[in-house]
């Protein structure tokens, strides 16, 4: 048996001692574990076992089969002193290795990493430490203010040397271009060709202002790496201190001219990284203005009444159940309910919809939204982090964080890049020094210096996290809200997306659609009488009618002896006359005759309206239905589907009849009608077994295990924390066209991932036999190799400025 180690992890879903034993148990019979000590009051439990033999993945495997989960930590470092994917790797695989870090993704374009551990194994200051052996800083995630002042001090820092270092490389600069026939006629001062003199204008820069690749270089080799550092320091360090080499022989031999020295080469490739930093930082900076945008639209303080007091506080200092005023043309602090008051709400900030809502007393309200008129007190339910914006902003912050299958695979490829790279470089020096001019050291440097330069992979490690960063930022200003980097690429890949009807297709409510009356009677006097009938009822039919008559303005009449008729309908007494309303067996047995009235209640049926009869005086008076209407968006969304070359099925519990209508209406492919809520997943798992990608859209609540099942399961909803949790992409705004945006998102996303890689990766491939071939000079090479990153950012900014196809 090897060294014995210790785990202790967190357990969360024991019930009772009889949890603990039989995880205790579980543990002992797996091979390697010497002694499993389960703690049930505390919730722990402490593994003894042989690391050769078994991991703290299996234990985990194994309490999760058994029914119960293992609680994890999960934070947020801030990381200085990376400088390119290759640097985000090995942090990355550092922390992967430390015992008790289940999962640590490493975001190059944020500067930060996610970390899931395990606190009893491993506490922040053993990553910590661990980091700064690689020779990075790790720190808890600073407030967002915080951050902008780093990042701002970064910045200026940045500025102050790339000024120092272009006042001291433009006159080196000005010598090289004035080698050039074309340039013969610039003047050139004899002192800018001395090499002491050139010597004096490099030094600062070489090693001065390059000290932080010379530093960056001999962490990454004392840890047996290679990162962008290393690259830079050998390429310049060889260019610098083979032209003293080339004075000193000039100086020494007394020969006539001036040598072809390589000072400017050296100072005009780290002056150019330079400024190819500096634009990269400042870009970067931009790829998060939706999460600022976001926070914009939170009020900063709030009016509340405490101890029959009103005062005002900042928005931090709000308490649950504090009660908030509200006047007119103010946004509401905090999510809340009304407390006193009526008022309209424009809610197109957190919904999209423009359309101000009308809230009354027991209304909720969510925060960050506008009062248009009435004064409102609200009780305060949510506040801070657990407030809708709040989780807006995290999804949306978690997104940018996380990573997309493709990052995953560039990251292997950028942690053995730049090793690849010096070997390459290498084998072309000694090609070109043994073989293509022998002896000749000037011609083989030059092409071992452009490569090292040139394959900086920068432009790699900031590739997909900036188009992910800016691709959510644009989609969560859209109102579609992707829980990760994953799910922003593979809903590209949707071939088939289903939609729940009640609430996704329709408005979720009914309404009074149709009104049919007989010759001797008016609309107006039957509808004031229908009107004063239901208006007892509570049925929610009822109600639509109610509401439908009284928005055409009609004035209801008073009505007694209300009687409601289960599976029939209902009666009452208006003005001295019985009034039935409902349906032919009603009819029927009241000897109400309808005539032709039967066929035109089949068609309103067939539309998949309810149709009621109504009989006054015992004489048939007219026909009125109520049906849940389709939204005003939905036929058109549906085209938008369907132009993108989506197939569009419709999944709802309602009868064939009713679902086929609605279905014709707004231009559904394929209609599954009467399926139960428990079946929905099946019909799911059936699309899917036909080898297609499908998407699921319901409200999140009741279609939670259609939206489990589905590849991509998208809640369409006002952002409420069951929607954000149930769903892997929230639709914040209530129509179909957020399915239609989501996947246009997704594809121009991926799309311009595929851009940058191409500008990255291919870039720099095909830039390595070029240079190679002695054809590309080495401060050429610095410029492409600067503004390749910046041309990844850049092209990444162009998703802010996307136009969706509405």
């Amino acid at each position: 048996m090897g060294t014995q180690k210790e785990a202790s992890l967190q357990i969360s879903g024991m019930t009772c001692a009889a949890c603990a034993s039989k995880i205790e148990k579980g543990l002992a019979k797996i091979d390697g574990v010497s002694e499993a000590n389960v703690n049930f009051a505390m919730e722990k439990t402490n593994v003894i076992y042989d690391p050769e033999q078994t991991d703290v993945q299996d234990f985990e495997a194994k309490i999760d089969k058994l029914g119960y989960n293992v609680i994890h930590e999960q934070q947020t470092f801030d990381i200085s002193g990376m400088t390119c994917a290759a640097c985000a790797t090995k942090i990355e695989k550092k922390l992967s290795k430390m015992d008790g870090v289940s999962s640590a993704t490493v975001n190059f374009a944020m500067e930060n990493v996610s970390v899931e551990y395990d606190e009893g194994q491993v506490t922040v200051g053993d990553m910590m430490e661990g980091i700064r052996k690689l020779g990075y800083t790790l720190k808890p995630q600073q407030s967002r203010e915080e951050t902008v002042s780093r990042k701002d001090e970064e910045i200026r820092k940045q500025t102050g040397k790339f000024v120092f270092a272009a006042i001291l490389t433009l006159p080196l600069l000005w010598t090289m271009v004035a080698h050039f026939e074309f340039t013969s006629f610039l003047y050139m001062p004899d002192m800018f060709m001395n090499p002491w003199v050139q010597l004096a204008l490099a030094a600062p820069v070489q090693f001065f202002v390059g000290a932080q690749f010379y530093s960056g270089s001999y962490k990454a080799l004392k840890n047996k790496s290679a990162n962008m550092d290393v690259l830079i320091a050998l390429g310049t360090t060889a260019a610098f201190f083979y032209s003293i080499f080339l004075g000193w022989e000039w100086y020494v031999t007394g020969q006539q001219g001036m040598p072809e020295l390589y000072f400017e080469t050296a100072a005009v490739i780290i002056t150019l990284v330079l400024l190819g930093k500096l634009f990269e930082v400042r870009a970067k900076g931009r790829t998060s203005k939706a999460i600022e945008k976001l926070l914009g639209l939170q009020a900063k303080t709030a009016r509340i009444i405490r101890n029959g007091e009103e005062m005002e506080v900042a928005i931090e200092e709000v308490l649950v159940g504090d009660t908030v005023m509200v006047r007119p043309g103010e946004k509401v602090p905090v999510d809340g309910m009304i407390h006193e008051g009526q008022s309209a709400m424009d809610e197109s900030m957190i919904t999209g919809e423009s359309i101000p809502i009308d809230k009354k007393q027991g209304d909720e309200v969510i925060g960050s939204t506008i009062n248009k008129n009435g004064l409102l007190k609200i009780e305060a339910t949510k506040v801070g982090k657990d407030m809708a914006l709040s989780q807006i902003v995290k999804v949306v912050e978690e997104a940018q964080g996380s990573k997309a299958n493709v990052q995953r695979t560039v990251d292997k490829v950028s942690g053995i890049f730049v090793p690849v790279v010096v070997l390459v470089a290498i084998a072309t020096f000694i090609v070109w020094y043994f073989m293509i001019d022998p002896g000749e050291l000037r011609s083989a440097l030059v092409p071992l210096i452009t490569i090292l330069v040139i394959a900086c992979p920068c432009a790699l490690g900031l590739a997909t996290p900036t188009s992910i960063m800016a691709g959510t930022g644009r989609s969560a200003e859209n109102g579609v809200l992707f829980k990760g980097g994953e799910h922003l690429e593979s809903t590209r890949g949707v071939q088939t997306i289903v939609l729940d009807k009640t609430g996704t297709v329709t408005k979720g409510e009914p309404a009074l659609t149709d009104v049919e009356v007989a010759p001797d009677f008016s609309e107006e006097t039957v509808l004031a009488i229908v009107g004063a009938v239901e208006k007892n009822s509570e049925h929610p039919l009822a109600e639509a009618m109610v509401k439908g008559i009284e928005e055409k303005g009609i004035a209801l009449r008073e009505a007694e002896d209300f009687e409601a008729l289960p599976g029939f309908g209902v009666r009452a007494v208006v003005g001295g006359e019985e009034v039935l309303v409902g349906t032919r067996k009603l009819m029927q047995k009241s000897s109400v005759t309808i005539g032709s009235a039967d066929e035109e209640m089949s068609a309103l049926e067939k539309e998949g309206k309810t149709a009621m009869l109504i009989a006054i005086g015992g004489t048939y008076a007219g026909m009125i239905a109520v049906a849940d209407t389709v939204k005003e968006t939905s036929k058109n969304a549906i085209e938008r589907m369907h132009d993108l070359g989506l197939e569009v099925a419709m999944l709802t519990g309602d009868n064939q009849q009713t679902a086929e209508a609605i279905g014709k209406q707004v231009g559904i492919d394929r209609v599954i009608a009467e399926v139960v809520p428990e079946q929905k997943a099946e019909e799911i798992k059936k699309i899917q077994n036909q080898d297609k990608k499908v998407a699921m859209v319901g409200d999140g609540i009741n279609d939670a295990p259609a939206l489990a099942v589905a590849d991509i399961g998208m809640a369409i909803g006002t952002g409420t924390d069951v929607a954000i949790e149930a769903a892997d992409i929230t639709l914040m705004r209530g129509d179909l066209h957020s399915v239609a945006d989501s996947v246009q998102l997704s594809t121009k996303t991926f799309r311009n991932i595929r851009q940058n890689l191409f500008f990255a990766f291919f870039y720099n491939t095909a830039s390595i036999p070029v240079a190679a071939a002695g054809l590309l000079a080495p401060w050429v090479a610095g410029a492409a190799m600067a503004f390749s990153s910046v041309s990844v950012v850049l092209n990444a900014l162009r998703l802010q400025r996307l136009k969706l196809s509405r």
